[in-house]
């Protein structure tokens, strides 16, 4: 359940202030492109 919410909620500075799955979503969107 905590890396449900770390990947899901935890928002990280280092990631411009996304959580790991909107950044990870967003990196792979940009390579698409």
């Amino acid at each position: 359940e905590y890396i449900h919410y770390y990947n899901n909620e935890c928002i990280q500075v280092k990631l411009k202030g996304l959580s790991p799955v909107e950044y990870r979503t967003q990196s792979l969107n940009e390579i698409r492109i």
